[in-house]
């Protein structure tokens, strides 16, 4: 038994990663925007631990919430967690503008 373990152990960690394997395994999708390319990645809110702050609404995503990871192609230093309304109307926000409350708005 001992060495069947062993054997499992092996075969759910490779040593290897192999990026055609991954994309097909997880859910994934590449995107093409003005900004670039952008890996997307949709999680599930019973993968998602721990609260992030949202870049698009700047509101807090709670933990368990089903939410969007987005990253551009070749920098998964800049990874972003979104709430999934805020990842697919990104382009269609203005610049953010910070107001007083009591502000004007025109």
């Amino acid at each position: 038994m001992n060495k069947r373990k062993g054997k499992k152990k092996g075969k759910s960690k490779p040593s290897i990663i192999d990026d055609e394997s991954d994309l097909t395994t997880s859910s994934e999708v590449i995107e093409e925007d003005d900004d670039g390319i952008f890996v997307v990645r949709k999680i599930s809110g019973s993968t998602s631990n721990k609260p992030y702050r949202c870049p698009g609404c700047d509101q807090v995503i709670p933990m368990a919430t089903p939410h969007t990871v987005a990253w551009q192609e070749h920098d998964q230093e800049g990874r972003r967690h979104w709430h999934n309304i805020c990842w697919s109307k990104r382009n269609m926000r203005k610049p953010k503008i910070e107001r007083t409350r009591n502000a004007p708005r025109y």
